[in-house]
């Protein structure tokens, strides 16, 4: 098969990774990539944005699947183009992909078909925002509606946190995403990620992680687009990964379906997990970043023909085998992340990969001949073992083996599994 992989950070380097290993690949592409992804792929020179180039390059090159990470394309409608001129594609439509463009759009998907989530309301302007604001009281979650790069998030423990997050919102922080917001209820328990491929109407549970969205330790600082991230997560028993499909992933493949724009591709839900079970923080539709890295250093099936049976309606009878190994990621990121940063410093070593640790590329470009970082969030230190502990140590071992002045990271990735293990 000839794939074509669409995108340039950590989650798609550790995609072309994976999908690099499979026996049924001839060639990979890579659009725009980075000089992780271009150690397993070909990187062409290609417009992503440019959605008839993508489809002349798929043409002209015989292209059999087309593999879009991140979200802002798929929102964009590639996957649309792709699928009207006869290209598989990974991801869905624009229409399916509300479910992440659109805070506001799920959180109506989740009140006409009894998902479990937070209560909400949605709103066009500051004034009657800040009024809700102060009648419901702190905490309390203010949403940008649209894409924000994970930024467009506040957790208020405050109603003068609040407040002042409304106000962000409207006034220009998230461009377009911030003209509407949603104002959620705090939901109290512990966050996991969990995810399912979909072809449209079958589903295949994959795994669970949980993610580090705060920058500092201890949780502490504001949110980014993930600072580590480990898998799986324990508090996703059997039970609870039951109940997520039942209560969470199922209606919402019958409610996308109903509606019109059924789901194909990847579904992420962030959950919370309370004392009444697992309940829908919000949906994600691409893998998470830096989630997909450790479900990819722990996926043993063949990822391509997975990823082309959710492309082609297929999925039913297809499975998904796993190592028993956790996986856990720490990312270092450029200092002054999640605000402004330097561009352009040098990374002048990383460590060897091996069987066991593996550096994803996230932020990163080769400039006059060496490597250096480009993004806020910069590379993604991998490795596996038989407990998260283990994960761990060896993941900061070789976070010390990178040579990178300006790089900064967290130090206690994994702590909630750790004090599990350690109790």
């Amino acid at each position: 098969m000839k794939v074509l992989l669409i995108g340039s950070g950590g989650r798609e380097h550790a995609l072309a990774w994976k999908i690099a290993q499979s026996p049924r690949l001839t060639t990979l592409y890579a659009a725009p990539g980075n000089p992780g992804i271009a150690e397993e792929a070909a990187i062409v020179a290609l417009d992503v944005g440019n959605h008839v180039a993508v489809v002349d390059f798929c043409r002209s090159h015989a292209i059999d699947l087309v593999v879009v990470g991140p979200e802002a394309p798929l929102v964009a409608g590639l996957a649309d183009v792709l699928i009207g001129a006869g290209i598989p594609v990974f991801g869905p439509s624009a229409a399916a992909a509300q479910l992440e463009g659109s805070k506001g759009f799920t959180k109506d998907l989740c009140a006409r078909y009894g998902i479990p989530t937070g209560a909400y309301k949605r709103f066009s302007d500051a004034e009657s925002a800040r009024a809700y604001v102060r009648e419901q009281g702190a905490p309390i979650v203010i949403k940008a509606d649209g894409l924000a790069a994970g930024k467009g998030v506040t957790v208020a423990m405050n109603l003068e946190e609040a407040l002042a997050a409304v106000d962000e919102c409207f006034a220009g922080a998230f461009g377009a995403a911030g003209a509407e917001v949603v104002v959620e209820a705090y939901l109290d328990g512990e966050e996991a990620s969990f995810f399912c491929l979909c072809d449209g109407k079958n589903v295949l549970p994959l795994g669970s992680a949980q993610d580090h969205k705060r920058v500092g330790d201890g949780d502490t600082g504001p949110n980014t687009g993930g600072m580590g991230a480990y898998s799986p997560a324990p508090v996703m028993s059997p039970e609870v990964v039951e109940r997520t499909m039942r209560e969470i992933i199922q209606p919402t493949v019958r409610g996308m379906s109903e509606n019109g724009y059924p789901f194909t591709g990847v579904f992420f839900a962030g959950l919370m997990i309370t004392e009444k079970g697992p309940e829908l923080i919000e949906y994600n539709v691409r893998f998470g970043d830096p989630e997909c890295q450790v479900l990819m250093m722990r996926l043993q099936s063949d990822l391509l023909p997975l990823l082309y049976a959710a492309a082609t309606g297929t999925l039913e009878g297809m499975k998904a085998e796993w190592r028993d190994d956790v996986a856990l990621t720490v990312v270092m990121a450029a200092r002054g992340y999640p605000g402004s940063y330097e561009k352009d410093t040098p990374i002048d070593a990383l460590p060897e990969a091996s069987a066991t640790t593996k550096v994803f590329h996230a932020g990163t470009t080769m400039k006059d001949g060496r490597l250096v970082a480009t993004g806020g969030r910069v590379l993604n230190v991998t490795a596996t073992g038989k407990s998260v502990s283990v994960a761990k140590d060896a993941a900061y071992a070789a976070v010390r083996n990178v040579t990178w002045e300006n790089g900064f990271h967290r130090n206690d990735i994994g702590w909630r599994a750790v004090a599990r293990e350690t109790a």
